[in-house]
């Protein structure tokens, strides 16, 4: 196999023969039946494999734009092994010395640096084994911002490459010891640098290509079992959700009041006009015989009641679920009560203005076995959920759409706007942008004729309103395209 080749030669320890290596390793690339390129990709890359790199002593092989000069420094988009004494080579993704061009419009591409992101954290994951292998540059074209000092100092060993390129490299895979992980890591990068000059791999390659491909896209949206939520409660005991509209947090939510907390909860919404009164406690008029026909007298808020509900069965996990947290002021409506939400600390209790009776009267404390988890949606942002010290007292996850949700309960035409949209975003939008990419509740219709209903009149007017709020200004007219393609059906 032609990444074989590659591995070898990231793996050799020495540096003799390095141009005629390279060379017969980069023409093993393209072509079947050993190749993972078709023939004609050769013509997007030329190969630069110097026995030295004269002035700099740093050997390097490059494939690089073929528009380069045949000798000298070269500019845009490359993949690079860089060979040093007694260790594999690194590998990594580099931007020439001589500028972006004619790379500029894929290295300043969102979707660009997105993907290599996505890689390395997959590298990481997989094949790092606790420790840092992979290392992604939040903005490739930045070539003015060297590596940073903390991630270059993982791999003192490559201190000359790091010195000579450290402001080129935007992507880079340092190899351990297990092969495995470096043909990986040379698969997706070579797979990556083709498809961005409008090559995919061979027929017979193609499995090997969707299932890297599969694995380092689930970085970009990671998905969260009902397992791993549960787990977070009882560690964190305070967790939000949060995620584009249409991912199924409020469903996620119900479900696990209904199982694994078997009904032992309660589920409330916040909205602007949500106040401390509401939430904690506060005076509120009760009805009686007197001439007013009311008075006022401490009443419990939602917080103050779950954790007493709590308290009858301290044995019992209970959960409070606050759906749309972010649609009110939570710094304000939890007051002095925020002291109470720290997951580690046992003990804390807060004096009330009012004696609310049993169990707390004038002091208030949460229990342990009492869980609050808040749903959030990204795309609303009317409020958001600012203030630091709220912040630290949840653990937030990320709840994205699911293409497997889609496959199972979308028909085709559903299944295609939904990759055509996801697409769209992964490639285009901006980092603020990336997280309002629509859920797959949008598309889940198995009948085609409803499903292009559903289409117009349900995910169409989201876009559009993302378009009114300028929350896709940076790729408008991509979803204009879009939108006229929904129309259309």
């Amino acid at each position: 196999m032609s990444i074989a080749s590659l591995v070898q030669i990231a793996h050799f320890l020495k540096q003799e023969a390095w141009a005629e290596r390279n060379k017969a390793a980069f023409e093993a690339l393209f072509g079947s039946p050993g190749g993972r390129y078709p023939k004609q990709a050769m013509r997007a890359l030329t190969l630069r494999a110097p026995e030295m790199s004269g002035d700099s002593g740093v050997p390097f092989a490059a494939y690089i734009h073929p528009q380069n000069p045949a000798s000298g420094p070269y500019s845009g988009l490359s993949f690079v092994m860089f060979p040093v004494p007694d260790r594999p080579c690194l590998i990594g993704m580099v931007v020439g010395t001589q500028g972006l061009a004619p790379d500029e419009a894929i290295l300043g591409r969102p979707g660009h640096a997105r993907k290599t992101q996505g890689i390395c954290s997959w590298l990481n994951q997989k094949y790092g084994r606790g420790t840092l292998v992979a290392w992604a540059k939040q903005d490739p074209t930045r070539t003015d911002l060297p590596l940073p000092d903390n991630v270059a100092k993982q791999w003192p060993e490559y201190k000359s490459v790091f010195d000579r390129y450290g402001k080129e490299i935007y992507a880079l895979y340092s190899p351990t010891d297990d092969r495995t992980g470096t043909e990986a890591a040379l698969s997706a990068f070579l797979d990556l640098l083709l498809e961005e000059r409008g090559y995919q791999p061979i027929a017979g390659a193609q499995a090997s290509y969707q299932s890297i491909r599969a694995e380092w896209f689930n970085n970009l949206m990671p998905t969260i079992e009902n397992t791993q939520l549960v787990d977070l409660l009882d560690s964190r005991r305070y967790v939000i959700i949060q995620g584009p509209p249409g991912t199924g947090k409020t469903m996620l939510a119900t479900e696990l009041l209904r199982t694994s907390y078997g009904g032992r909860g309660r589920t409330i919404q916040f909205h602007p006009n949500t106040t401390y009164e509401n939430f904690i406690g506060g005076l509120a008029p009760k009805s009686t015989n007197n001439d007013l026909g009311f008075r006022f007298a401490p009443t419990r808020g939602f917080l103050m009641e779950a954790a007493a509900q709590a308290l009858q069965d301290p044995s019992s996990k209970y959960l409070l679920h606050i759906d749309e947290i972010n649609r009110a002021d939570l710094g304000k409506i939890l007051g002095e009560a925020i002291f109470l939400l720290e997951p580690l600390a046992s003990g804390r209790k807060i004096e009330l203005p009012y004696d609310f009776g049993e169990p707390f009267h004038r002091t208030f404390f949460l229990p342990s076995n009492l869980h609050i988890l808040g749903t959030m949606n990204n795309a609303d942002r009317s409020i958001a959920i600012v203030d630091v010290a709220v912040r630290r007292r949840f653990a937030f996850v990320s709840l994205w759409p699911r293409m497997s949700v889609v496959e199972e309960f979308g028909c085709a035409t559903m299944q295609k706007a939904f990759r055509n949209l996801v697409s769209l975003f992964v490639e285009h939008a901006a980092e603020d942008a990336f997280p309002l990419v629509p859920g797959h509740a949008y598309f889940l219709e198995l009948d085609e004729d409803r499903a292009k209903r559903s289409l117009r009149v349900n995910l169409a007017p989201l876009l559009e309103e993302y378009l009114a709020q300028g929350y896709v200004g940076g790729f408008a007219e991509p979803i204009r395209g879009y939108l006229q393609e929904l129309r259309s059906l």
